[in-house]
């Protein structure tokens, strides 16, 4: 994975000045895999322009602008599907590309997931069970129509015990997602239907 940064020129003709930021990857863990779940979905700048977002198939990272060497963090997102990733290839599930997004505060990142599951992340806490996942879900919007409570959300858990692997949905996914810039407010869709969730 290789994630570029150019600075424009002042002048016409000049040519851009450029930073790579890139990992390495160990070579013991190569695989048919390796070049198609490290390819970059998304990148986001956070609100100071010190951190860049970027999103892969499995993973969040967060790269420090003044150093390109290596992420100053890692955050897993998809290595529970690590071991289906034959059956995720012939679906074409492999290939879907997922969006990140920085909350207004910079505190929390976000991104989607299968089964209408997104995730939060609070990066300046980076204690256990710092994830949230939530599901973008219609029953809890029917309910609030008929007089429940229901924001089109409900609350899958913190860390894995909320994905069940052999119960998602690889057809139901959120694929873009956009946080409000002052207010703590969330837009996530799937093919089908725009949430927000305050």
């Amino acid at each position: 994975m290789v994630l570029t940064l150019f600075t424009p020129p002042y002048a016409p003709r000049v040519s851009f000045a450029h930073t790579e930021f890139e990992e390495e990857e160990d070579p013991t863990n190569r695989s048919f895999f390796s070049e198609i779940i490290s390819s970059i979905s998304d990148v986001k700048f956070s609100q100071d322009g010190r951190y860049i977002l970027s999103r892969d198939y499995l993973t969040l990272k967060i790269w420090d602008v003044n150093m390109d060497t290596r992420p100053i963090k890692t955050i897993n997102i998809h290595d529970h599907l690590r071991g289906k990733l034959c059956d995720l290839y012939e679906n074409d599930c492999i290939f879907d590309k997922f969006e990140c997004n920085w909350s207004g505060s910079g505190a929390n990142v976000l991104t989607g997931s299968y089964h209408n599951y997104f995730k939060i992340y609070d990066i300046e806490n980076p204690a256990a069970g710092n994830e949230v996942v939530l599901q973008a879900d219609k029953s809890a919007f029917k309910a609030k129509k008929l007089g429940g409570k229901g924001n089109g959300v409900v609350k899958a858990g913190t860390g894995k015990e909320g994905m069940n692997l052999e119960t998602i949905d690889f057809n139901r996914k959120i694929l873009h997602a956009s946080w409000h810039p002052r207010e703590n407010t969330i837009a996530v869709c799937n093919i089908l239907a725009v949430y927000g969730v305050d």
